[in-house]
């Protein structure tokens, strides 16, 4: 109720104004796509200075962020990382429900400097990702011009031409690039609306497949305060 309340629990804009309140530990839940990735990155944050605050990994773990992940993250106030990866299930809703901040990036150096930046105190702009639509590919289609067509449903938002999107398939990111093109009933059209079906190119990937879900987004610069 508090967490509903007040917002988030805990975010990476007020490290260190809780450091000065006396809250000196960040607890973070890490998740990557490979276990690799996950090892690079756990060793990258414990090599950060934790003179001021202390980081404690509470969670590492490969593959999309569960709501396992979320209430971990609410039950020990901790911000959840993901690399390469994005919520599943009803993950999303729940840190929304509970005041767990998620924040993902696709590249490592990224996330370091972001933490290293809240631990200092200088995280003071933010690209923020701004949601435009959501679909899910429901069959696939080949077409000797064009490539391979998703044949999908819009199911949040809308999906329009030359947006920036990823790929998600079962929680991890396979692509993220643009969508080259949408057609209805074989018209290329500038967006698709929700609860409509499309077909949807993505600009250089061949090979989206059924029951992967398309993200459309737009990355906006915002200024931020740490009070």
């Amino acid at each position: 109720a508090l967490a509903r309340q007040g917002g988030r629990r805990v975010s990476l804009e007020d490290v260190l104004a809780r450091a000065e309140r006396g809250e000196k530990e960040l607890n973070l839940v890490l998740k990557a796509d490979v276990a690799g990735s996950l090892e690079a990155l756990a060793d990258e944050i414990v090599r950060l200075p934790q003179d001021q605050v202390q980081v404690n990994i509470i969670r590492e773990g490969v593959g999309g962020i569960a709501e396992s992940d979320v209430m971990l993250a609410a039950a020990s106030d901790a911000v959840i990382i993901g690399f390469n990866v994005r919520p599943v299930g009803n993950a999303a809703q729940v840190a929304d429900r509970e005041g767990v901040e998620i924040r993902t990036y696709s590249v490592i150096y990224n996330i370091v400097e972001d933490l290293r930046a809240a631990m200092e105190g200088l995280l003071d702009a933010k690209e923020v990702e701004e949601a435009v639509g959501t679909a899910e590919v429901r069959q696939t289609f080949k077409a000797s011009r064009v490539g391979t067509i998703a044949g999908s449903y819009v199911t949040d938002g809308v999906m329009r031409r030359g947006v920036q999107c990823r790929l998600v398939r079962d929680g991890t990111v396979v692509y993220d690039g643009r969508i080259g093109s949408l057609r209805r009933f074989k018209d290329d059209v500038r967006e698709v609306t929700a609860g409509m079906e499309c077909g949807i190119v993505l600009e250089n990937y061949p090979d989206p497949k059924e029951g992967d879900v398309i993200e459309a987004y737009e990355i906006k610069q915002v200024e931020q305060t740490l009070s």
